[in-house]
């Protein structure tokens, strides 16, 4: 006879054997009970929780027929009748499994609704049981819709999936849904103890724990991983030969590692990444398991006595540790193991990347290293009994306008701010002053007291209807401080010649005309004409990058044929007259002439000399700003 695995031999048969699943237990067997019987039910749940065992045993209860064959419906199926031991046996007539991941198509599916129309030919109810529907296409979901919703009264659907994301809507809304929730590792410690138990197949707990651990919540897992570890270990179940079989990295490793970290030991931590080399353990494996030592050693620190109660061996060890690493650097160790296997693949190789990741933490460990570097120069040089004492806060004096640079496109008005200065330590302004604010260093360093000032009076405000720009009286700009001159707006002086002057009007003839473009007219607009003849055409050029003969060839085919049929040469060197710098002078002047009529304006005068208001850099742009 064939050896039956664990799987197969022990899967439940009655919903009394299931285990780890009390939630959909509980309400299968009530409806059952009182005969409220959904036609479509929808099973989801990751690999191995018992999706189709549940349908199995579903099945089962409402084609059970008793061991006297004149039962009726029921919540625990007898197993003895010819339904029930067909039913597990894969042969009973009325009930059908199809396997949407290779009959996927809608001419499956109506195969499968073809039989519909025909009553039950030994059971009680027809039982359509569709195992990872979610792989259905689209027209094998919409084939089956009707069907679903309204089928005859012998008809159920029992539906399973994996992943209901990939579920229709509709589908979803004509189906009562149980989500089987993945095995706590002590569930499938104790399943696997009553399993072997019955295979007379002794087993310590810890051997148990690094299954159950291993199956991640699955018990098919969990049984498949039971039948490989008996074959490993010639049925003799063995803690370090399971973990080797399965390549979980020993605890004392992890422990070691976690030890070094946190104690700032980075020649212990290199020594024992090279152990695991070795041995030839796993890097992502080693990452994972110290995930999950750190995950036990925060709750410690959070909850001192929260592992009194635990069976782990290893939990005075995690409580040990626990009071040797911070409870940040617990935290952030976590992260960079859990970010840390994502960045393994990518590593040259794992090794370097486990060691890159757990040296992360011995950089984030120590901030005396960098702590001189992030203190501000001003506050190490100065001393504290240095810096003035605050002054009262009094408006601001207008700050200098900060205009664009130059080319910038077109723009209508500007914006005025009424703000303070943002300085951290205040000073009495003076709006007579030549310059309109004052650095901290200077004002902290003038020993000189601060004369009184006159208290501000609060401005008379007169009502938006009745106040007009006749009332006012312009300012005289010379109360008004000057500008101080912007680095960002220095233009480099023109110094126009008369080959200038034609190279000029010949470039914004081929930018108008999109004879030249990208490359060709950047190298146009930085070029300077600097001699000509009837052949040929001597320009300059600043940078080498500009001088390339693709973008020379193509400037000579744009000038022939606008009617200069020449040769260009091209040399690096200073440039005083481009059409690029004349373009850049214009916009200059006429941001000087924008900035002059604001500065002139009334309301703006008004709002500066009461309210301290300031020019907000960039929003000043000249009403007509033409391409050149």
């Amino acid at each position: 006879m064939s050896y039956l695995v664990l799987a197969r031999k022990y899967r439940p048969r009655t919903f009394s054997e299931m285990v780890g699943q009390p939630h959909v237990v509980q309400a299968l067997e009530n409806a059952l009970t009182s005969q409220r019987l959904h036609h479509a039910y929808l099973f989801t749940g990751t690999r191995g929780v018992g999706k189709t065992t549940v349908s199995r045993i579903l099945a089962k209860s409402l084609n059970c027929q008793g061991p006297d064959g004149q039962g009726g419906i029921t919540a625990q199926p007898c197993g003895v009748c010819a339904a029930c031991q067909d039913i597990d046996a894969g042969r009973f007539v009325d009930y059908t499994e199809l396997d949407a991941a290779s009959n996927r198509g809608v001419e499956e599916v109506q195969s499968l609704l073809e039989q519909a129309v025909y009553k039950p030919v030994q059971g009680r109810f027809k039982v359509f049981m569709i195992d990872e529907v979610h792989m259905l296409t689209n027209h094998a979901f919409n084939a089956m819709l009707k069907t679903l919703e309204e089928p005859p009264e012998y008809l159920k659907f029992v539906l399973a999936t994996t992943d209901p994301q990939k579920v229709p809507v509709t589908v979803l809304s004509r189906c009562l849904q149980f989500n089987l929730r993945p095995m706590a590792p002590e569930t499938v410690m104790e399943h696997l103890a009553q399993v072997l138990a019955q295979e007379s197949i002794a087993a310590d707990r810890q051997t148990l724990r690094l299954i159950a651990q291993g199956a991640r919540g699955s018990m098919r897992d969990a049984l498949s991983l039971t039948d490989q570890a008996i074959a490993f270990t010639g049925g003799q179940l063995d803690a370090q030969a399971v973990a080797q079989m399965l390549g979980t990295v020993d605890r004392g490793h992890v422990f070691g590692l976690i030890a070094a970290l946190a104690q700032g030991d980075g020649a212990d931590v290199l020594q024992r990444v090279e152990a695991l080399r070795t041995e030839g353990l796993s890097a992502a494996n080693t990452l994972e398991d110290m995930a999950q030592v750190l995950q036990r050693m925060a709750v410690c620190q959070v909850v001192p006595g929260a592992s009194e109660n635990d069976a782990d061996p290893y939990a005075a060890q995690i409580a040990e540790l626990a009071g040797q690493l911070p409870a940040d650097e617990t935290q952030l160790l976590y992260s960079l193991c859990l970010h840390g296997r994502q960045e393994i693949g990518l590593a040259p190789d794992e090794y370097s990347g486990l060691t890159m990741v757990l040296l992360r933490l011995l950089a984030f460990k120590s901030p005396e290293a960098g702590l001189a570097e992030k203190k501000s120069p001003q506050l190490t040089s100065s001393p504290a009994k240095d810096i003035a004492p605050a002054a009262p806060v009094t408006p601001a004096a207008p700050a200098a306008p900060a205009a664009p640079a130059a080319g910038v496109g077109v723009g209508v008005g500007a914006a005025v701010r009424n703000s303070a200065p943002q300085s951290t330590t205040p000073q009495p302004l003076d709006r007579a002053a030549s310059h309109p604010t004052r650095p901290a260093v200077e004002a902290s360093q003038e020993s000189s007291p601060v004369p009184p000032r006159e208290p501000l009076r609060e401005p008379v405000r007169e009502p938006v209807r009745e106040r007009s720009t006749e009332s006012l009286q312009p300012i005289p700009v010379r109360e008004l401080p000057e500008p101080a001159p912007n680095p960002a707006r220095a233009v480099r002086a023109v110094q126009p010649t008369p080959e200038g002057d034609i190279w000029q009007t010949l470039v914004q003839e081929l930018v108008q005309s999109q004879a030249i473009t990208a490359l060709v007219r950047e190298l146009a607009l930085q070029s300077q004409l600097i001699a000509r003849d009837l052949d040929n055409w001597h320009l300059r050029v600043e940078r080498e990058s500009l001088r390339l003969p693709a973008s020379r060839e193509r400037l000579q085919a744009a000038l022939a044929d606008a009617g200069h049929p020449v040769q260009l040469t091209l040399e690096v060197g200073p440039v005083s007259d481009s059409p690029a710098l004349r373009i850049a002078a214009a916009q200059a002047e006429r941001m000087a002439q924008a900035e002059a009529t604001i500065l002139n304006d009334p309301w703006v005068q008004s709002l500066m000399r009461d309210y301290g208001a300031t020019l907000v850099p960039g929003s000043l742009q000249p009403l007509s700003l033409e391409k050149e």
